[in-house]
């Protein structure tokens, strides 16, 4: 006897239940199970977080989906499904705007008329989040499809409760909800990694690592990388998650200062010491302490730093009197500061007792398509705040944002995708319903290679009177220049780029006459 076709789509899943396999793997294998079942152009898992809901995996729609957060008080559609216990079928006529507008690949209109089904999914009787099934053809799903979807839908929870088990997503996911309860005062949204690529979940794997444990974290990488979110992450990931953690930006306050944010100071102090304060170390107490750009700390703080990370005990500005703290330290640089030592910049002893467990954070041009998540992350920011029904990237623009080198990292993406939604909705001239990035609306910077001015000389002819060595350092030169020029005069993150050790290219520079 023959298997229904829901049975023979339903034993595999069913199989794959016992077996060790990574989140993402198991959620392909689901919704191309769904595909297979029903007849759609598009299918998606998202789950439910907080007010919003996230995309796990999708199938049949744009890549930077897997980075947008849907509102739910934003979108009617995935509202009516999480209010309605079981499958819900909406008309082709539905007036309900589809979060899914724009995002379908191979469609560049909208969805006006297309055939939407959606179940929610339930995990002890809890519920997790929703599956949903688009199809172009507005007679796709029928009577029979709602049956199926709802028998579908506990396997699916079922693969879902078995993926949180076997990973160990329980415990992230309420690392995540002690994070964002610590820090909903200052924001809407918690923040959070968003990425899929292999230097991005190594990268999660040791914050994970060190997180669980007491050891202070010394995070590096170039501006804009996310080292502040990194230090997030570790703190949400240890014991002290539920305690502060207080965060200092070190190259924000002028030197007089620096020490009583630390450490504090009693009244009469300094001029203008009116009162007595606690310094951050002691608002920390029992928590973390971020210390960002703890490279551009004085010399003599850091001597007084480093005291309180070997005794545990600081002072007050002005004051005799003995504090004790409990405070784990995680700082962040985007200088060398081993380089620094070297240079008598910072101190040895304070080097070693920051970087016992050094975390660097890949660049953006390190971590492939996670642009493109990112960028989905930036556009439904963007789209909300703008009010727009669906703000999308054209294909055009997702090549360009894949091959740009990104030296901003993911800040300068943030910015770029900002001033690119004003641009396409300036040169519209009107709101539309779907609004597109074009690649001029983009504005990205030209390569090195395509800056060149069109009259120099091809590759493989010298300019007229130049020999090789002055054609090679006129060009060493041009590439410093340019280099220098997007690291804001930073040797170290030049160098870094550039492939060479900062003190070999201290030395070409000087001899290009370039120091």
């Amino acid at each position: 006897m023959t298997a229904s076709p829901l049975l023979q789509t339903l034993i595999p899943l069913v199989a794959d239940l016992s077996r060790e396999l990574d989140d993402g793997e198991r959620y392909r294998r689901l919704l191309a199970a769904l595909r297979q079942l029903f007849p759609c152009d598009a299918v998606a898992l998202l789950k439910l977080d907080g007010e919003q809901l996230v995309p796990l995996a999708v199938e049949g729609l744009s890549a930077d989906t897997l980075g947008r957060r849907f509102k739910v008080s934003e979108h009617p559609r995935l509202a009516a499904l999480i209010e309605h216990r079981g499958p819900t079928r909406f008309a082709a006529d539905c007036g309900l705007p589809d979060p899914y507008d724009g995002l379908v690949e191979g469609l560049h209109g909208h969805l006006e008329v297309h055939d939407c089904l959606g179940c929610p999914l339930y995990l002890d009787d809890q519920l997790w989040g929703l599956l949903t099934l688009d199809a172009l053809d507005p007679a796709s799903f029928g009577r029979a499809d709602l049956d199926n979807l709802d028998a579908f839908a506990s396997l699916a929870a079922a693969t879902v409760k078995a993926s949180e088990r076997i990973s160990g997503l329980a415990r992230r996911v309420e690392t995540e909800r002690q994070l964002t309860e610590l820090y909903k005062q200052a924001r809407q949204q918690p923040r959070e990694l968003i990425g899929q690529s292999a230097a991005l979940r190594k990268l999660q794997g040791e914050i994970r690592l060190v997180g669980d444990s007491p050891l202070t974290v010394l995070i590096t990488g170039e501006t804009g990388v996310g080292k502040e979110l990194v230090a997030e992450a570790i703190h949400g990931a240890s014991p002290r998650a539920q305690r502060p953690l207080v965060s200092l930006n070190c190259a924000a306050l002028p030197e007089a200062l620096v020490e009583s944010e630390l450490f504090g100071h009693v009244r009469g102090a300094f001029s203008g010491a009116l009162s007595e304060r606690s310094g951050k170390f002691e608002l920390a107490d029992g928590g973390s302490l971020f210390l960002d750009e703890v490279g551009e700390l004085p010399l003599a703080v850091q001597a007084k730093l480093l005291r309180v990370l070997q005794s545990g005990q600081l002072q007050r500005l002005g004051s005799d009197r003995e504090h004790r703290v409990d405070v784990r330290v995680i700082a962040a640089t985007n200088r060398d500061l081993a380089a620094e030592v070297r240079a008598g910049r910072f101190r040895a002893d304070l080097y070693h007792r920051l970087s016992v467990y050094p975390l660097p954070v890949p660049p953006l041009r390190e971590r492939g398509r996670d642009v493109l998540l990112l960028a989905g992350y930036f556009l439904e920011d963007n789209r909300a705040r703008l009010g727009l029904r669906s703000l999308r990237l054209s294909s055009e623009a997702q090549k360009a944002l894949l091959a740009h080198d990104w030296p901003g990292n993911v800040r300068e993406l943030e910015h770029l995708i900002g001033r690119a939604a004003l641009k396409a909705l300036a040169r519209h001239g009107e709101r539309p319903r779907i609004l597109s990035l074009e690649l001029q609306d983009l504005d990205l910077p030209a390569s090195v290679a395509a800056a060149e001015a069109p009259g120099e000389s091809a590759p493989g002819a010298l300019p007229a009177g130049q020999d090789l060595r002055s054609a090679l350092d006129a060009y060493q030169r041009r590439l410093i220049e340019q280099c220098l020029a997007r690291h804001q005069g930073k040797w170290a993150d030049a160098a870094r780029e550039l492939g060479i050790d900062r003190a070999n290219l201290s030395r070409l520079a000087k001899r290009l006459g370039l120091r």
